[in-house]
């Protein structure tokens, strides 16, 4: 099975010189006369003889052949002689007795009736190119299939490849045969690349095995089934199909199995006798019924009964899912609609079978005529002499209009006294293939599996109706992949699949340091430069960033800390690097986490939508997890894929810092402090006089700081707290001291503290 190049001419050549050539010049080989056959005299002469792969090229000076053109044979110095024969006379071949013969490759087109002549091939840049007698130049891989199977099964036979007497092997060694042709191009981007390869459109109803020897019959997929099912007595000999790739991925019974099949190709089931007989849908050995012999029954009003359905009832619209052969096998729909559409049903099927796109087509136009052929329908009764008729066999019924005219396929039988059928319309040329061209398959660009990097975020509620245990995710790689999945597992094994990202997020590392600014006010300060590894930054409008627009996230890369702030601006100032100006920070409640400065080489993200939250249980917040995030058409256990463990805390629930903290001294000394609420939730609304609790109930943690450590902490139920002076004395509370008050969530606990210096 060797393509262009591969070496099938220089084989055969030194394969003929094995036979021929003794150990000296002048001594005899084990052959003596030697048949050299192709299709043409210039084919044998040009390539056998004297191509540069031929017997001539390959032979040493000392052994090399002569050719005697006029009696079409060559003559080595030890006495062999090899002669010319071509396939446009065989009898040729008769009388000269040969010990050995080197015959062109065989093969076939996949085209109708390719075998009447399998030596047939359509090329538009080659003279020869022309059909096989009586084709109608239609594809059909199964005519090329049948070739094969009949070559190899026919030479496998001891009656027509007896074994010699003379020599230890058959007469035709099919060990030794080429097919043409199995082509070295990588399928299927041979015959898809038609920009690298001009001979790609010659593929469909060519020669080429590539992408078909893995396809099977109709009837030994129907066979194999039975099988599995144990079912013993059936006959699918009467099938007629090709099928490319059929998957039954749920456990489910023969029937069930089959039903895709039935629909595909469009056969039938019928038992006969205790035997499952398959049987195509063409109408061949159609029985002719006279309706001066058919029974009267009381069931029928009439001899024969015509029904005809509604025409609101037929299908208009036909849509079938399958995958796409011949490329990266995506799933696709073809659909087929009847001009009047409009006023009819749709109907939908999704077949776990691969097809090329016109036979999705063909399919869908098959089963659209099919049903408004079938809405036609006969009832009559046989007589016992025709007993023998059941559900599945053809009748003709003769005869005008009123008689129902035609082919109907029996579909239900009631057998008493007489045997009374349901039978329906049949035209077998609806089965015949629509002559659609093949069309080229688009083929996705190969992208090396580098691994990705990704950044789990867990951030505050953004727009309120997120997921508040669940955490962001964002990727980028260079080159990106096409999709990224995310598994998860609670150990490094048995990974189940999370998430998908479909889209590269776009993600930075800044350039400069940012310093701490008020949040609720415009940040003026420095511009923050970002360099991006991947997409693009733009500017707003005032009432844009107001309203939401260019919402980001800057942090150090861990999950939990993130400032989420906005631009106004963003000015390109070298290739993918970005000034951005006007900024608003500590967003969603984040100046709790601001730092006195974000350093260069922090990590910057743009939510705009494309990080997404991964799926995660409530019960395993705050539990470790671990985490395999890599190219999604590849496995788990590909290198591509980078191992992470981590636990989110749910930030999506966690209370926001109070604001406005003050104190008031007492003539006394007790100080008494008070602070204003915020919320995590429904806090943008103007209409009512305070923002929600968001909680289930009000709770502040108040806690007195010297340094790190805690010298006073208590819990309070309103925004108020009295630190009374003798209280003040027994803490020692000196300078530097700070008060923190965080408000505290069932759920969560204490969220994002707010710290004042109440230091004497």
């Amino acid at each position: 099975m060797g393509g262009r190049g591969a070496g099938k001419t220089r084989a055969g050549a030194e394969w003929v010189r094995s036979v021929v050539e003794g150990a000296k010049p002048l001594d005899a080989g084990k052959c003596r006369r030697v048949a050299l056959v192709g299709e043409t005299i210039e084919q044998v002469r040009e390539v056998m003889i004297f191509g540069d792969s031929g017997i001539l090229a390959c032979s040493p000076a000392d052994r090399r052949p002569d050719w005697e053109a006029t009696r079409k044979r060559l003559v080595w110095p030890n006495g062999a002689v090899a002669t010319v024969h071509t396939a446009h006379d065989p009898e040729g071949l008769r009388g000269p007795q040969f010990d050995a013969a080197w015959v062109d490759e065989y093969g076939c087109a996949a085209v109708d009736k390719g075998a009447n002549q399998p030596n047939k091939f359509l090329d538009l840049k080659s003279s020869e190119s022309s059909l096989p007698r009586y084709s109608t130049g239609a594809r059909d891989d199964l005519m090329q299939m049948q070739y094969l199977r009949a070559m190899s099964d026919y030479w496998g036979d001891p009656a027509h490849n007896p074994q010699s007497s003379e020599y230890d092997g058959v007469m035709l060694d099919m060990r030794r045969a080429f097919v043409w042709a199995w082509d070295v191009r990588p399928y299927p981007f041979f015959p898809n690349n038609r920009t690298l390869w001009s001979d790609g459109q010659n593929y469909a109803r060519g020669h080429w095995i590539n992408g078909r020897t893995s396809s099977r019959s109709l009837a030994s997929v129907v066979g194999e089934i039975c099988r599995r099912a144990g079912l013993k007595d059936y006959n699918p000999k009467g099938l007629y199909g090709y099928v490319r790739g059929y998957a039954v991925d749920q456990v489910t019974d023969a029937r069930a199995a089959l039903q895709p099949l039935m629909i595909r190709h469009g056969f039938d089931a019928i038992e006969r006798n205790g035997v499952l007989n398959f049987r195509m849908r063409d109408g061949v050995d159609a029985i002719t019924l006279d309706p001066e012999q058919l029974a009267v029954s009381p069931e029928l009003d009439g001899v024969i009964e015509q029904v005809r359905d509604a025409d609101a009832e037929i299908t208009g619209r036909v849509r079938l899912k399958f995958v796409q052969a011949d490329g990266n096998f995506d799933p696709i729909a073809e659909e087929a609609v009847l001009a009047d559409e409009a006023t009819h049903a749709v109907s939908a099927s999704e077949l776990n079978m691969t097809l090329t796109r016109s036979e999705g087509r063909q399919v869908a136009e098959r089963w659209l005529t099919e049903a408004r052929v079938s809405r036609e329908n006969i009832r009559l009764a046989l007589p016992p002499s025709q007993m023998a008729l059941g559900a599945g066999d053809v009748i003709k019924m003769p005869g005008d209009g009123a008689e129902g005219p035609g082919l109907y396929r029996i579909d239900r039988v009631e057998q008493a006294d007489v045997q009374v059928i349901d039978a329906v319309r049949i035209e077998p040329e609806v089965y015949d293939p629509a002559p659609l061209n093949d069309e080229l398959v688009p083929l996705r660009p190969f992208v090396s599996p580098v691994p990705v990097q990704p950044y789990f975020m867990d951030l505050p509620l953004l727009r309120g109706d997120e997921v508040p245990l669940a955490p962001y995710i964002a990727a980028t790689a260079q080159p990106w992949p096409g999709a990224v999945a995310v598994y998860q597992s609670a150990t490094d094994a048995n990974y189940q699949l999370n998430s998908i990202l479909p889209v590269r997020a776009t993600i930075g590392v800044t350039r400069s340091a940012m310093a701490a600014s008020s949040s609720g006010l415009v940040d003026r300060g420095d511009v923050l430069e970002v360099k991006l590894t991947s997409g693009t930054l733009e500017s707003v409008s005032m009432d844009a960033l107001l309203s939401g627009a260019n919402l980001a996230a800057i942090g150090d890369g861990t999950s939990d800390n993130w400032e989420v702030f906005q631009f106004k601006d963003a000015e390109l100032v070298a290739p993918n690097t970005y000034w951005l100006r006007n900024r608003l920070r500590g967003q969603a409640g984040t100046d709790g986490l601001m730092p006195d400065v974000w350093p260069t080489g922090s990590t910057f993200v743009l939510l705009n939508g494309v990080p997404l939250q991964i799926e995660l249980s409530p019960n395993l917040r705050r539990v470790v997890q671990h985490y395999r995030i890599g190219p999604a058409r590849r496995g788990t256990d590909d290198p591509s894929y980078r191992h992470f463990v981590r636990a989110f805390a749910g930030n999506g629930l966690r209370p926001l810092s109070p604001c406005h903290v003050s104190g008031r001294l007492a003539a006394n000394g007790d100080r008494t402090f008070s602070w204003i609420r915020r919320t995590r939730v429904n806090g943008d609304s103007w209409d009512i006089p305070d923002v929600p609790l968001g909680e289930e109930s009000e709770s502040y943690q108040v806690r007195v700081l010297q340094g790190e450590t805690v010298l006073r902490e208590v819990l309070v139920n309103s925004p108020t707290w009295t630190y009374p002076s003798a209280a003040q004395v027994e803490d020692w509370l000196g300078s530097g001291a700070v008060l923190s008050v965080a408000q505290i969530s069932a759920t969560f606990g204490a969220g994002l503290d707010r710290r004042v210096d109440i230091g004497a």
